[in-house]
């Protein structure tokens, strides 16, 4: 499958051991996981100011992230499909890199359930789906 983890989720698997970094770690040796650039900033960004990880454990997680994982360019996406408009470039990286999931803990992603045939889920659901 291909699948596009939200920041929230990429950030969470790296802050601590539990479920994100079990999700994480199941898409990324048996799944393709999609990101695109902006989506690696925004991690970037979260793990050096939000959880104070050091610059250069930071940059080793960039690195093994572009290593495996699909970077695309997000597709462009109108401004109404989501209340926030700081979500749309993961639906556009969606959309653009084929996946069927969305994995987030976002509400104003969740809410939508689905943009075509995009599933948004939680990692808790994903976990239930792939233990299914």
């Amino acid at each position: 499958m291909r699948i596009v983890l939200d920041t929230n989720v990429i950030v969470a698997a790296f802050a601590a051991r539990g479920l994100c970094a079990e999700v994480f770690e199941i898409c990324i040796s048996d799944h393709t996981i999609v990101f695109s650039e902006q989506i690696l900033v925004e991690v970037e960004r979260n793990l050096t100011k939000k959880i104070k990880v050091p610059d250069t454990v930071v940059q080793d997680i960039i690195g093994y992230i572009r290593k495996n994982g699909d970077i695309v360019e997000p597709h462009e996406m109108d401004d109404s499909i989501c209340r926030d408009k700081d979500d749309i470039k993961i639906i556009g990286t969606a959309l653009k890199g084929k996946a069927q999931f969305i994995i987030t803990g976002d509400d104003d992603l969740l809410t939508l359930k689905t943009f075509g045939d995009i599933r948004i889920i939680t990692p808790r659901r994903f976990w239930e789906i792939l233990r299914s």
